[in-house]
């Protein structure tokens, strides 16, 4: 595990707070911690748990593992399917079992590609299949 990366933490979490319009005490409130940790943790004080993440991040209405993220917690190689998941999450047009569907969706297209991978470059998606031929796709034009 990374080494919590607090500072740079705090001022991310005193940005979202302010983009959010919340007071200190507000967002405290909201996540169920003290005035005094949450001040702690945006100067970069404190280290809070990964479930003080959560609850924070579920005040911001923002992902947890963008939290975990800024934190150090979840590797950087992380930070791509992160901001799909935050940016899934976020989407203000569709609704939480969307989100949910989409993200299972997502999850399994990423599980794929990595089998893929691990099987080497003859074993794609095309390798044994007439996935490849458009004979059945389009009409062809002379």
């Amino acid at each position: 595990m990374a080494s919590l990366n607090v500072g740079n933490l705090g001022e991310y979490l005193r940005e979202q707070r302010r983009q959010a319009q919340l007071s200190l005490r507000q967002l405290a409130d909201a996540a169920g911690v003290s005035n005094p940790y949450l001040s702690q943790i945006e100067r970069g004080l404190r280290k809070p748990s990964a479930d003080i993440l959560q609850q924070l991040a579920k005040a911001l209405r923002i992902s947890a593992e963008t939290l975990y993220v800024q934190a150090g917690i979840l590797d950087e190689r992380d930070r791509d399917e992160v901001e799909t998941r935050a940016v899934i999450l976020a989407d203000p047009s569709i609704n939480e079992r969307q989100k949910q569907v989409l993200l299972q969706i997502y999850e399994s297209f990423r599980k794929e590609n990595a089998l893929d991978a691990e099987a080497g470059p003859d074993a794609g998606p095309d390798a044994g299949s007439d996935a490849g031929s458009d004979d059945d796709a389009m009409p062809h034009t002379n």
